[in-house]
């Protein structure tokens, strides 16, 4: 049963003209790392909602939302609005089986993302479960502009707390970037340019979760298949697991 709980802006962080972190404190709740809310407001005396997954770690007070802008977009434009002190709701449990409990054990876990699909994937990366349980983690984003890559900061922080362990590699397919991959995740994976650049296999051997666009998503299991990659269910453990974030 759904239920609702009120939430306070602590921060509207603006990353660039069409990304925002909005950081919320509330009540606290059970969520696993990768897994949804939605948002809410009241718009013209309707409630009006929207899914988001977290940003944040389970154990964190303030709740972290990265969240696109849409233009004339009748919720994202709202919340992009709101100041601290300004009320958001949301709603109650937690969903979703983006989860690293639902990932079969690997060398190494390839997270490929597309836009604020990046968000379960700062999620689960704030937890000790992916550090703990994969020799080798490739975080990879996929983006349109270079002022659209979020938490920067962050990923170098954990490069340096894991020495060797964390690979990263934006990918900025409409300007070029020295560092940054320009063609679209699916052609860098076909190319092998992705496991050369990050100097990791892309094999049976690997766990791929893919989130973000979902022509993305789509082509890029039909390359890993190429590579003898399957997809991952519950009824028949496979290595590339995924979800649409829109």
């Amino acid at each position: 049963m759904i239920q609702w709980i009120s939430g306070k802006v602590v921060e509207n962080y603006r990353w660039s003209s069409g990304v925002f972190s909005l950081r919320v404190v509330a009540e606290p709740f059970d969520f696993k790392a990768g897994q949804f809310v939605r948002l809410g407001l009241n718009i013209g005396g309707e409630q009006l909602l929207r899914a988001y997954s977290l940003a944040s770690a389970p154990d964190e007070a303030i709740l972290d939302f990265v969240i696109a802008e849409v233009e004339d977009g009748e919720v994202s434009t709202k919340l992009a609005q709101l100041q601290p002190g300004d009320s958001v709701y949301i709603t109650q449990p937690a969903g979703g089986f983006f989860t690293l409990d639902e990932v079969p054990d690997g060398d190494s876990l390839w997270m490929l993302s597309t836009g604020t699909g990046i968000g379960p994937f700062i999620s689960m990366l704030r937890t000790e479960k992916p550090w703990e349980r994969f020799k080798r983690i490739n975080l990879v984003h996929g983006v349109r502009v270079a002022e659209d890559l979020v938490y920067q900061g962050q990923i170098e922080q954990w490069q340096q707390e894991y020495p060797g362990q964390l690979g990263y590699q934006p990918v900025i397919t409409r300007e070029n970037i020295p560092g940054a991959l320009s063609a679209r995740i699916p052609e860098l994976i076909n190319s092998g340019q992705l496991s050369n650049a990050l100097e990791t296999p892309l094999d049976t051997s690997a766990q791929v979760m893919l989130c973000g666009n979902p022509d993305m998503i789509k082509e890029s299991r039909a390359a890993l298949a190429e590579l003898g990659l399957a997809k991952n269910t519950r009824r028949k453990p496979g290595n590339v697991t995924s979800e649409n974030y829109w």
